[in-house]
């Protein structure tokens, strides 16, 4: 499975996400760290990612456009309870069978 976190994502879940056995990038490996969140979802949609951020365009540009990817996921994300958070992320992700 394989995650593109948004730049509001805490730096800490990038480690504890690769730690649960996620291929995760975060956007500035990959790109402008001043992108629009519509090149993030292209590149996403294009490599076959899913989006993890705290902002809320990203699921607004999903239904606005009508696409089928990249799966979205929203969190409100904290360093203080980042190992729960990212043991909820990745519990959530694999009963979803997100891909």
């Amino acid at each position: 499975m394989k995650l593109l976190l948004d730049m509001n994502i805490p730096l800490k879940y990038q480690d504890l996400l690769r730690n649960k056995g996620l291929d995760v990038v975060r956007w500035s490996e990959v790109g402008a760290s001043n992108a629009e969140d519509i090149e993030i979802m292209s590149y996403a949609r294009n490599n076959d990612y899913i989006v993890l951020t705290c902002d809320l365009d990203f699921s607004a540009i999903l239904a606005t456009t009508h696409e089928l990817k990249p799966s979205v996921v929203q969190t409100r994300a904290s360093v203080i309870y980042a190992e729960t958070a990212v043991d909820l992320i990745t519990t959530a992700l694999k009963n979803n069978n997100c891909s």
